[in-house]
C-alpha cells in the first residue's frame, strides 16, 4: 500500500475514533450556532420523570444514558426540565433486541397521565426482530400512529443511529441517519382529520401544544442514548 494512502487512512481512522469517544460535548462552532447539551454524559441533571420531580429507573454508564429496560405505558418516561417551541434536536441512540422506545416533543405534564397522550412521538423500534406484524406507522422514524417513515434505514443493533427532529411552527421533519423520512404539518384540517380517525381520536390533548418538554420513553426493552443536543430558532412567518 502506498505510504501516503496508508497515512491518510490512519488519520481518518484516528479522527473517527476521536469522534466516537468525544461524546456529550459541544464544539465551539456548535456553541456559536446556538446548540446546548441536554445530557452531560455524567448525570441526569436537567431531566425528571414525567409528572414527578425525580428520575426513576434511568442510569448513566460510560457517557451513555440507559432507560430501565422494563418500562411500561405509565413507567419511567423522562422529560427535560426546560420547554421548547421551535427547535432542532440531535440525538444518537441504539436499541436492544425486540425493544421499543420513542422521542417526544411539546409534552405537557399537566394535561394527561401519560407522556404519549400529549406529545407527538418519533418511534424507535427493533424493526427487524419485532415479533408481531407492524403497521406502517410503527416502524422506526415514524410519527407514531400518524405518519409512516419513507426510505428509513436503521443500523444494526450494535451501532448508533442518528436522529434529528426539526419543529418549525406547524412544520415537523423526522430525519434518520441523514435521510428525511417523515414530514408533516400540525393543526391543519388534514392533520385533525387524520388524528380523529385513528389511535388518538379519544385523546383530546394529543399534539395540540405549541411548546413543551422533550421526552424519552422507557416503554419496553432497553434503549441507549448519547449526544443529546438542541438548538432553538424563531419560527418561519
Amino acid at each position: 500500500m502506498n505510504k501516503f494512502i496508508s497515512t491518510a487512512l490512519f488519520l481518518l481512522w484516528f479522527a473517527y475514533g476521536f469522534a466516537q469517544t468525544a461524546s456529550n460535548h459541544l464544539t465551539q462552532q456548535e456553541k456559536d450556532d446556538g446548540w446546548e447539551l441536554l445530557f452531560d454524559g455524567e448525570t441526569l441533571d436537567g431531566w425528571h420523570t414525567y409528572g414527578k420531580d425525580t428520575v426513576l429507573g434511568w442510569r448513566v454508564i460510560d457517557g451513555v444514558l440507559y432507560n430501565s429496560g422494563s418500562g411500561s405505558d405509565h413507567g419511567g418516561d423522562i422529560v427535560t426540565d426546560k420547554e421548547f417551541d421551535n427547535f432542532e434536536l440531535y440525538i444518537e441512540w441504539k436499541i436492544a433486541y425486540q425493544s421499543n422506545s420513542g422521542i417526544f416533543y411539546h409534552v405537557n405534564e399537566e394535561a394527561e397521565d401519560a407522556i404519549y397522550k400529549t406529545g407527538p412521538e418519533y418511534q424507535l423500534l427493533d424493526d427487524v426482530n419485532w415479533p408481531d406484524k407492524l403497521k406502517t406507522y410503527q416502524y422506526t422514524g415514524a410519527n407514531y400512529a400518524m405518519d409512516a417513515p419513507v426510505n428509513a434505514k436503521v443500523k444494526p443493533l450494535d451501532e448508533y443511529n442518528i436522529t434529528r427532529i426539526i419543529v418549525d411552527g406547524p412544520n415537523v421533519e423526522h430525519w434518520l441517519n441523514g435521510v428525511k423520512v417523515v414530514e408533516y404539518e400540525l393543526w391543519t384540517d388534514t392533520w385533525y382529520k387524520h388524528k380523529n380517525a385513528g389511535k388518538w381520536k379519544d385523546t383530546p390533548h394529543y399534539g395540540i401544544y405549541k411548546t413543551g418538554h422533550i421526552g424519552l420513553q422507557d416503554h419496553g426493552g432497553l434503549t441507549m442514548f448519547r449526544n443529546i443536543k438542541v438548538r432553538r430558532f424563531v419560527k418561519k412567518e
